[in-house]
């Protein structure tokens, strides 16, 4: 970003197979206990719901599914679905503006393509003068330091992306009293941002790829669900919607397990399944970074792979494709980065903005696998990171060209 003073910290780079670690919350509801696999896979096979279930939220999400955003056609990034429009005209400013940005962290590949596409959003706009960028690290206590220090810097607005919940909320409250807030990604437990930002939501990703299995696995088929970690809102969402998917149905979950979002574990749990039960007919997944790690257990095994959801990172989709595989890919989309630079800069000229501004949340199909399937990017690129026309694409995010 050469015109810009960037004041950008050091992000460190680790690649964390499996857990996209997108924890947005939809709710003020507090965070739920930590609860066992083997807690979870009682009863009916899927357990109780999650403290964090909301059945309005639930009802909204997947009403959300079938509604025409608003917006550019071509920039799903700016669009919104259902938006209610709030006045920013008392935080109009004269440019140019110093933007800053209190990070989670950029700890696995969904957000290290986030990561990058909003920097190269801040690129395009020459009204920002300076962009400061301090990463978490995953740490709560160092984020709340972080947004202290953000705040004595005299930035025009603070985008923040919370590494948890509950825990942030105190600190991106007292930000509210001083400088505009926007919130991306993870929520908060307070509507004092000006926006919050996020795609539909964990309920919608989870009923897609229930939904998925259910039409394609017969009646009395076994699934297994993989988790990644319990507790985390996004994630909890996606699993409490489809065990409303799966109780409603005649397929049977034999399992729900953690796989810690590593692709080992993931791959050792369903090969277990699969000497315990000798046949799984379908797998969902919270997170499908780890997709193939569970793809490959079934070929060891040399048994078919059954209908299985994952999400739009690239590995999947080869897979996919190469193998014709029965799946789907709910995604919870990277272009989500954008659009708090966006926000903000419609913020600080008295623009007005959605309070709650939805993003569209596509799944890939086997009729679109082909729109997404971008054979030049690295195996661990998103394929919604609505960054192809952005500035260095793709040598920035790893891919080549053409």
């Amino acid at each position: 970003m050469p015109r810009h003073k960037a004041a950008v910290a050091v992000f460190a780079v680790l690649v964390l197979a499996g857990c996209t670690t997108d924890k947005p919350a939809s709710t003020t509801q507090s965070a739920a206990p930590a609860t066992s696999a083997s807690q979870s896979a009682q009863g009916s096979g899927t357990g109780a719901q999650s403290k964090f279930f909301v059945q309005a939220d639930f009802d909204a999400q997947l009403a959300m599914r079938s509604q025409t955003p608003q917006g550019p056609s071509d920039k799903p990034w700016e669009q919104a679905i259902a938006p209610k429009m709030v006045d920013t005209a008392k935080y109009k400013k004269d440019g140019p503006y110093q933007l800053c940005f209190s990070n989670a962290a950029v700890n696995n590949p969904w957000r290290q393509v986030g990561w990058k596409s909003m920097q190269a959003e801040v690129g395009l706009h020459k009204e920002i003068s300076t962009f400061t960028a301090l990463d978490a690290e995953g740490k709560d206590d160092k984020q709340i330091s972080d947004i202290a220090e953000l705040q004595a810097k005299g930035c025009d607005a603070l985008i923040v992306s919370p590494n948890t919940t509950a825990t942030l909320t105190p600190a991106v409250t007292a930000a509210c009293g001083k400088v505009p807030v926007i919130v991306f990604d993870r929520g908060v437990q307070t509507d004092c941002p000006v926006t919050f930002i996020k795609p539909i939501g964990g309920y919608a990703f989870g009923a897609d790829a229930a939904e998925f299995l259910v039409e394609k696995v017969p009646a009395g088929g076994k699934v297994l669900a993989l988790r990644i970690l319990p507790g985390v809102d996004v994630l909890e969402t996606r699993w409490s919607a489809a065990k409303v998917v799966f109780d409603k149905s005649k397929v049977q979950v034999v399992g729900v397990e953690f796989t810690d979002g590593d692709a080992a574990k993931t791959k050792s749990i369903v090969s277990d399944y699969i000497q315990r039960y000798g046949k799984i007919d379908g797998v969902w997944m919270d997170a499908g970074a780890t997709a193939v790690a569970a793809i490959e257990a079934f070929e060891d095994a040399g048994l078919p792979v059954p209908p299985i959801n994952g999400e739009d990172q690239q590995d999947f989709l080869q897979k996919w494709k190469d193998a014709g595989l029965t799946a789907v890919a709910p995604t919870y989309p990277t272009y989500q980065w954008r659009t708090p630079i966006i926000a903000a800069l419609k913020i600080l000229k008295g623009e007005e903005v959605p309070k709650m501004w939805n993003l569209p949340q596509p799944k890939v199909t086997s009729e679109n696998l082909s729109t997404y399937l971008k054979p030049n990017m690295p195996p661990l690129h998103y394929a919604l990171c609505g960054c192809e026309t952005l500035p260095g694409f793709p040598e920035t995010w790893g891919g080549k060209k053409n």
